[in-house]
């Protein structure tokens, strides 16, 4: 692996932290439960990233697989706290 790509993952993964950081924070001082909602739905997309790049660093597979997993879990979740917060029931 070249230089140039060791140094920009390296980076790419230090701004992911610091991403996932601020909206861990928004998670926990939201002023609003639909801040709450998009900070998490932030959160799922900022994994799923970091698993790609991963996936680039180790030239593995198994992390897209792993990727494809979390963006339909943080999809069907996102869906499911909006539909809570805008009905009051998930299920009707």
């Amino acid at each position: 692996m070249s230089t140039l790509l060791f140094a920009a993952i390296a980076i790419t993964l230090a701004l992911y932290v610091a991403g996932m950081a601020l909206c861990l924070w928004r998670m926990v001082r939201g002023p609003a439960s639909q801040d709450r909602v998009l900070a998490l739905d932030l959160v799922c997309t900022i994994v799923m990233l970091t698993l790609m790049v991963l996936a680039i660093r180790y030239r593995s597979a198994m992390y897209f697989e792993a990727a494809l997993l979390i963006a339909v879990f943080g999809f069907v979740s996102s869906s499911a706290m909006a539909k809570f917060l805008l009905r009051g029931e998930v299920i009707e």
